[in-house]
C-alpha cells in the first residue's frame, strides 16, 4: 500500500480523476480526516472537504505502482 497526497479543487478535475484511476483494477481510498471513501466514487469525493488536500491510499502491488503513480501525477500536491 502506497499513501500520497492528491489535490482535487476543482469539478473537472474530479471528474478526469476519478476517469484516470478507474482504469486500474485495484482499489483506492481517499482518506480525509476521519472520513475514509472509495476514490472511484464521484458522489463520495463530493461529500469531501476538497480545499485542502486528501491523502490517497493506493492498495496495488509493487510492480503496479509506478503506472499508477504516473497517471496520477497531475493530480499529486508538490
Amino acid at each position: 500500500m502506497k499513501t500520497v497526497q492528491i489535490c482535487l479543487n476543482s469539478i473537472d478535475k474530479v471528474k478526469a480523476f476519478v476517469n484516470d484511476i478507474t482504469k486500474f483494477d485495484t482499489d483506492f481510498d481517499l482518506v480525509s480526516g476521519r472520513y475514509v471513501i472509495d476514490a472511484k466514487s464521484i458522489m463520495g469525493i463530493f461529500s469531501l472537504d476538497l480545499s485542502k488536500p486528501i491523502d490517497l491510499c493506493i492498495h496495488a502491488d509493487e510492480s503496479n505502482i509506478d503506472a499508477i503513480l504516473e497517471a496520477l501525477n497531475p493530480y499529486i500536491c508538490q
